[in-house]
């Protein structure tokens, strides 16, 4: 349940102007009862200040307490003291102002049980009213904490999911650059300079941040770049997006560890060319990414999607809050991960 946040002196008008209409109310009931417009302003005037003063008072002593049964008990005698409070104080100042009115004293006297119940009913009305608005500002409080936590506890995951994928993909690269450095410095000069580029994308990126495809093929572009040096000849990427697919959004580097689990599994345990494709297109709103290796499924050292695949799962899961956005399916010694990822209206 949400309640409206009102400025502290709205809240005071309103207060006001509550105990205004009681006022005018007494006034005229003084009026009908007998008593000149003198009296009964004096009376309603005296008595509804009172009530509104020991009204603020009970409101400003419930903020100090957590509403629970426990504290019921003392709300109910805190109101009744209160009611009987106002009443010794309204008949002291009453009689003070009104006491030489004809026939108000015993006026006053016979009306003093009425008004410590009317007195009563309204500062427990008032109790009741500040514990509701106590007790829902206290939950949205704490379901604030908890969303807060909630945020900050995904926040933290996506970044350790990010720098999980890294290392393995930086060593990688670096035992390659270190192999090529005596036979093929040019190429390991080429190599650092692309993992440089790479890399440098990479740091820029949020965790959270929503690219366009365009944007997205084109750092992957940087990674196969790098992966095409490491492999030569054996690696032959094709990616087939149409133009209109090109600024459909999806979240950073996300695209990356999927290709890599391709290369795992479609080159690692072979010796020939293999290829891997990756298409993009709409599907019912969505942007639907397919990536395509071969897979040798005699082979029995790799087993299951690998790490990169589960986190690809896991931060899909973190930023949609769906576990249906990523599938893979073999058939005929093909591997096909598939991404789906909802695009806003």
């Amino acid at each position: 349940m949400s309640i409206p946040s009102l400025p502290y002196s709205r809240i005071l008008l309103a207060y006001a102007g509550w105990w205004v209409i009681w006022f005018i109310e007494l006034s005229v009931v003084l009026v009908q009862y007998g008593f000149d417009w003198n009296t009964a302003l004096v009376d309603a005037l005296v008595t509804q200040s009172v009530f509104a003063l020991a009204g603020y008072t009970i409101n400003s002593s419930m903020h100090a307490y957590q509403p629970s049964g426990k504290h019921a008990l003392y709300v109910l005698g805190w109101s009744i003291a209160l009611a009987a409070l106002c009443v010794v104080v309204q008949r002291a100042m009453l009689n003070q102002f009104l006491g030489d009115v004809p026939s108000y004293a015993s006026f006053l006297n016979s009306s003093l049980w009425i008004r410590g119940a009317f007195g009563w009913l309204m500062i427990m009305l008032i109790a009741v009213l500040t514990w509701f608005w106590v007790y829902v500002k206290d939950r949205q409080e704490s379901e604030q904490r908890k969303n807060e936590a909630i945020r900050l506890t995904r926040e933290a995951e996506l970044t350790n999911l990010r720098q999980q994928l890294q290392p393995h993909f930086l060593f990688n690269s670096l035992n390659s650059i270190s192999a090529l450095v005596m036979v093929k410095p040019e190429q390991a000069r080429t190599m650092v300079q692309q993992l440089s580029d790479f890399l440098r994308g990479t740091i820029r990126k949020d965790d959270k941040a929503l690219v366009s495809l365009e944007e997205e093929l084109h750092h992957l572009q940087l990674y196969l770049d790098i992966e095409k040096v490491r492999f030569g000849h054996r690696l032959i990427t094709v990616i087939e997006c149409s133009p209109e697919v090109n600024q459909l959004k999806l979240p950073s580097l996300i695209l990356q560890p999927v290709v890599e689990n391709a290369i795992k599994f479609g080159l690692y345990d072979t010796t020939g060319t293999i290829t891997i494709t990756l298409r993009g297109e709409l599907d019912n709103n969505m942007l639907k990414v397919e990536v395509t290796n071969p897979f040798d499924e005699s082979t029995a050292a790799r087993t299951g999607t690998g790490f990169g695949l589960a986190s690809v799962q896991r931060r899909l899961d973190l930023l949609f809050m769906r576990n249906d956005l990523l599938g893979t399916s073999k058939n005929s010694g093909t591997f096909v991960t598939t991404l789906r990822i909802p695009q806003s209206a």
